[in-house]
C-alpha cells in the first residue's frame, strides 16, 4: 500500500485529518437526531466527542487490516466542516475495505456527500490498492442507499431484523463494488463530463 498524501481534494472540498479546532463541529452533526438515528453510538456529550476526535486525528493511514483512515470532510469556500469519511481496510489477503459517511443535515442535497464518497473510493483503489469496497447503511436512509447506488454500488444483501438496534428492529443494506467496475464507471463519468 502506498503512503497517501493528506489533504485529498475535489473541485469543492478538502478531505483532511481532523484537528482539535474540529470538535464543536463534529457534536454539532454527531447529536442532530436525523444523523443520531442512523449512527451506531449514542449522542456524545462533549468529552466523548473530544476523545472520539482525538482517536480520528489518529487514523490517518492504513498499514494492516483493521486500520481506519478518518478524513474530515471540509468545503473549500468558507472552511466549514461537513461531515466526515471513513476508509477501513478489512481483509489483506481479499483487498478489501469498508467505506462509511456521516454528513451534516444542513449541507444534504448539494452533492457534498456524493463528491467526498466518489474520492474516497478513488483513495481506496487507486492509493491502497483495493480489490472491493463495500458499505453498509440502515434501510430507512434513504439517502444513503441512493448515494451508493449512485457511486455505481450494487446491492448485495438487506438484512431484515437482524439485529435491535436503539430500540427498534434494524434492517441493514449491504453495497458493494468491484475495482474494475469502479474504474469503468470513472470512465464513463469522466466522458459524459467532458461531453456536458
Amino acid at each position: 500500500m502506498t503512503q497517501l498524501q493528506l489533504p485529498v481534494e475535489t473541485d469543492r472540498l478538502v478531505l483532511r485529518i481532523f484537528e482539535k479546532a474540529d470538535i464543536e463541529a463534529v457534536m454539532a452533526y454527531h447529536a442532530l437526531p436525523e444523523v443520531q438515528r442512523y449512527l451506531d453510538w449514542k449522542a456524545r456529550d462533549k468529552v466523548e466527542v473530544v476523545a472520539a476526535v482525538e482517536a480520528m486525528r489518529g487514523q490517518i493511514t492504513l498499514q494492516r487490516p483493521g486500520d481506519i483512515l478518518s478524513l474530515a470532510v471540509v468545503r473549500k469556500s468558507d472552511d466549514q466542516l461537513i461531515g466526515q469519511v471513513s476508509l477501513r481496510w478489512v481483509d489483506a489477503t481479499a483487498g478489501q475495505g469498508e467505506i462509511r459517511f456521516v454528513f451534516s443535515k444542513v449541507y444534504s442535497g448539494q452533492g457534498y456527500a456524493t463528491e467526498a464518497v466518489s474520492r474516497l473510493l478513488d483513495v481506496a483503489f487507486d492509493n491502497f490498492g483495493m480489490h472491493r469496497v463495500f458499505a453498509r447503511c440502515d434501510a430507512r436512509n434513504t439517502r444513503s442507499a441512493k448515494l451508493l447506488n449512485r457511486m455505481g454500488m450494487r446491492l448485495e444483501a438487506h438484512y431484515r431484523e437482524h439485529a435491535l438496534f436503539q430500540g427498534e428492529w434494524d434492517e441493514e443494506l449491504h453495497f458493494a463494488i468491484l475495482d474494475r467496475e469502479w474504474r469503468r464507471s470513472s470512465k464513463v463519468r469522466e466522458l459524459t463530463h467532458r461531453v456536458a
